[in-house]
């Protein structure tokens, strides 16, 4: 299942655990990123905790954590080389994955219809 947020992040959910990234027009928004900071696995966050942080040449910008949950595992190609966020933003530069503390908050959060009338 793939949701979205206001804040211009992307989940894929698969059983309790969701895949967290930023939209391909958040990326377009940015700019060419050159730092991506990961928040370390075993973090827990709040929803709308700051997570992580990317800078592009244009601005930093802080990536919220979607919904309660823990950091299982991070994308430490994306701290290498940030310019993948530019070129794969929905694909292989994903952020970090969570547990949910509970994946029925998922529910609230945008389809990839509403996503688009958002950024329309």
């Amino acid at each position: 299942m793939l949701k979205f947020t206001a804040e211009h992040e992307w989940l894929k959910i698969e059983g309790d655990v969701a895949t967290v990234g930023i939209t391909t027009h958040a990326a377009g928004q940015l700019g060419d990123l050159v730092f991506v900071e990961l928040p370390e696995e075993g973090s827990s966050f709040k929803k709308d905790g700051t997570a992580a942080t990317v800078e592009s040449v244009k601005a930093a910008s802080d990536v919220y954590c979607p919904l309660d949950g823990e950091v299982v595992e991070i994308n430490q190609a994306i701290v290498d080389d940030p310019s993948l966020v530019n070129s794969d933003p929905e694909g292989a530069a994903w952020f970090f994955k969570l547990k949910l503390a509970n994946p029925s908050d998922a529910d609230a959060l945008l389809d990839e219809a509403a996503y688009k009338e958002l950024i329309a």
